[in-house]
């Protein structure tokens, strides 16, 4: 049977602490997957739901974006999945009731675990100007709020239209047409504060901002390097197909500040075995300081052009430009001075070197432990220089993959949810829908946040996500919110950005993944692009948590015609009636798509084109592969001082909180740590069990402090730190980001620590 949501926040002032695991999954996997799901849906509920995650006639899971093969598990879900799909399915509501005994003083109190376990929201509430707590509101009136708001700007610039990775790519391509008919391109995502800093250093070395690999490259590669990556909490079915390429010869490097469970061993939880022995996993563990990536791949660069027959000449003669560049930066590359930015010693490099040599058939994954960092976009093109010197892209076994979060995060770009958007991509839209869409670029993540603290934007649209709780300088991005002169938010649950809100507020209840969809035309499903390109069906089995649930879609053409009026000649009620109008749209004007409801309707969905691994052929302005010789950046700690990188707890995904417990890093019961190497520890006078003040250092002199947090002697890497996020979101500056891309540097802020 479902339990019933907590009444009160449970204490975190004391975190109990034993040894980190040494292998992921298994059977506390298992166990603890279905207590979660058992306390949200119950028994029942669970087994119904549970069984329709990621397959072919089923939903896909709201968590990541991690693929799914031909032949399919019937448990096709990680335990992180699960408990993502069970507080989506839960039986706990939040009705109007609800929000008229918590004001939004309460609220703003709560935490965030807290507010998400209190269940699906059922009907649209709304703040108005002076009021203290959400009440009940018509649909009809809510877009007529945001429609008043909407028409009063001066101009439409002063909107912005936010977009989490959960939309589907219908509703996504749906936002981005409104808000260009309406006159913007502010259409920030959470791609902005994850793997922007891998588009943009993709985009120029190869033409295309995503991933060049596929699940069965993984299964093939005889060398995979995961860095800056967590995937046995952050993409645990990744743990799958690691172990089968291990099982058929593979080597895996893992590059990490910390050691991490999962990279270490898979307790791979659907085979007797794998639950009893596991397989371990990696081969090397570099245990690399932060930021000192870029570094490592420079000499690691210049050691293979040195090494006779290293090159694959026909390759970089054939394909690629800048090579001669390259080669002399890289020969300009330091053994000391590489040694000081990577904490690392020769042997482990020259192993790794030998690994790498060994290999003809190379892929390196990462994540938020690369893009995460001033010079985040040269770490990555340092990435690709390798695979382009070995060859690496363009054939099976190869390539790169960032490995993305949220599981349609690729796709909303794909559909065109971007501030800087390409004009051939305007110029189909404009096309299609006889519109004049703007050039002028829009803002980002943070510019959005400047813009509000600034005045210059005064209406805040989120479609999904919780914005406050995923950026960074949280007392600067509050403050923002506050400032406009409405804020929206398109949600199925409550999260802290529904308590820091401007003069008036809207929540829209939207259905979810795991809901039933049926409007005029009958019933409907949504499409999703995952982490390798391919686009599948997603299609919910349960009976929505309310009557009163609009879908995504739903509510940006109601959105539309509100705001819009017979002005606009799109068909709004059409595409909200049936999705595959939507979809007939979409083929005419994003390339790939071409047949879009036939394709999708195969079982398993279909792949997306890919020049540069499809036929070697790379879509950049001059036709090659661009190797780049950026200088080597790596972060400078003064004395006393450590670097601190924000990452998650085990029971979390993104900014959802699902548990106070760490299960593979030994912590449970809190989730205000620091996790201290002891030597750095015993050297600033930080017992094991103490507690300290973490107080963050920029050039701007303003102090950022997160309180009270409990220090964890741990096994990480020499003169760094590590936090869960987003309790030390406030430490991260505003304009602390990656060159380029404008990315937060969540993964390197220099921080001080003092009594508590």
């Amino acid at each position: 049977m479902a339990t019933k949501p907590p009444i009160g926040d449970p204490v975190q002032d004391a975190p109990q602490v034993t040894p980190p695991k040494h292998a992921a999954a298994g059977l506390p996997a298992i166990g603890h997957t279905l207590k979660i799901a058992q306390e949200q849906m119950g028994l029942v509920r669970t087994a119904r739901t549970l069984l329709k995650v990621n397959q072919k006639d089923g939903f896909d899971c709201p968590g990541c974006a991690w693929p799914e093969g031909d032949k399919r598990h019937a448990a096709e879900f990680c335990e992180n999945g699960a408990k993502a799909v069970a507080e989506e399915a839960t039986l706990r509501r939040v009705t109007p009731a609800f929000f008229a005994e918590h004001p939004l003083s309460d609220l703003a109190g709560r935490s965030g675990y807290w507010l998400g376990q209190q269940g699906r929201i059922t009907r649209p509430v709304y703040l108005p100007e002076g009021g203290d707590r959400y009440e009940a509101v018509s649909w009809q009136r809510a877009f007529e709020i945001i429609a008043e708001e909407l028409k009063a700007l001066a101009s439409p610039d002063e909107a912005v239209f936010y977009t989490s990775g959960r939309t589907s790519n219908e509703a996504a391509f749906l936002f981005q047409l409104f808000a260009r008919e309406f006159g913007t391109n502010n259409l920030p995502d959470c791609s902005n504060m994850c793997h922007e800093s891998s588009g943009s250093a993709l985009s120029e070395t190869i033409g295309i901002g995503k991933g060049s690999v596929s699940l069965e490259d993984l299964h093939q590669a005889e060398l995979i390097i995961v860095a800056g990556q967590n995937p046995g909490t952050n993409h645990p079915r990744m743990l799958s197909a690691l172990e089968q390429a291990k099982k058929a010869g593979a080597k895996i490097i893992s590059v990490n500040p910390l050691p991490e469970a999962g990279t270490e061993r898979f307790k791979n939880p659907q085979t007797p075995l794998g639950m009893v022995k596991g397989t371990a996993l990696t081969d090397l563990f570099l245990q690399i300081r932060i930021g000192g990536d870029q570094a490592l791949f420079r000499l690691l660069n210049k050691l293979v052009i040195e090494t006779d027959g290293a090159l694959d000449e026909t390759f970089i003669r054939e394909h690629t430009h800048g090579y001669e560049e390259l080669a002399a930066a890289a020969k300009e590359a330091d053994w000391d001075e590489t040694l000081k930015a990577t904490g690392l010693n020769r042997p482990e490099i020259e192993r790794a070197l030998a690994m790498i040599l060994a290999s003809k058939r190379t892929i390196v994954c990462w994540a938020m432990g690369l893009t995460q960092h001033k010079h985040a976009v040269a770490t990555i093109r340092e990435v690709v220089n390798l695979l382009l010197l070995r060859g690496d892209i363009g054939r099976p076994g190869a390539g790169v993959c960032p490995v993305r979060g949220h599981s349609n995060v690729q796709g909303d770009r794909t559909m065109g949810i971007f501030e800087r958007p390409a004009p051939a991509f305007l110029d189909a839209l404009d096309r299609e829908f006889s519109i004049t869409s703007p050039r002028a670029h829009g803002f980002d993540v943070v510019r959005a946040i400047e813009a509000l603290r600034d005045g210059r934007a005064k209406v805040f649209f989120a479609m999904g996500g919780n914005f406050v709780g995923a950026t960074p300088d949280t007392d600067v991005t509050e403050a923002a919110m506050r400032n406009a002169s409405l804020t929206v938010h398109v949600s199925t649950k409550l999260n802290r950005s529904h308590a820091v809100t401007g003069r008036r507020a809207l929540i829209l209840p939207t259905l979810g993944r795991t809901d039933k969809d049926v409007q005029a035309g009958g019933r409907q499903f949504v499409t999703v692009e995952d982490s390798m390109g391919m686009v599948h069906a997603s299609r919910g089995n349960l009976a929505p948590a309310s009557p009163h649930l609009l879908s995504e879609p739903a509510i940006v053409a109601r959105m539309a015609r509100a705001v819009l009026g017979t002005a606009s000649k799109t068909p709004w009620e059409d595409f909200e009636a049936d999705y595959a109008a939507v979809r007939d749209r979409i083929a005419r004007v994003v390339p790939g798509f071409e047949d879009f409801n036939a394709r999708v309707a195969r079982p398993g969905g279909f792949q997306l084109p890919h020049g540069p691994r499809d036929e070697r052929r790379f879509p950049t302005k001059n036709g090659k592969a661009n190797f780049t010789a950026a200088p080597v950046e790596y972060p400078e700690v003064p004395a006393g001082r450590l670097l601190l990188q924000t990452l998650r707890s085990h029971d979390q995904y993104n900014t959802t909180i699902y548990g106070l417990d760490d299960r593979y890093r030994g912590i449970t019961g809190g989730r205000r740590v620091v996790m201290v190497h002891p030597d750095d520890a015993a050297e600033l006078g930080l017992a094991d069990g103490s507690y300290t003040d973490l107080v963050s250092e920029w050039k701007d002199g303003v102090e950022r402090r997160a309180p009270g947090f409990r220090v964890v002697h741990y096994p990480t890497a020499r003169g760094c730190a590590a936090a869960y996020y987003p309790e030390t979101n406030v430490l991260v500056p505003l304009d602390s980001t990656a060159d380029t891309s404008n990315t937060p540097a969540s993964k390197s802020v220099v921080v001080r620590f003092e009594p508590a």
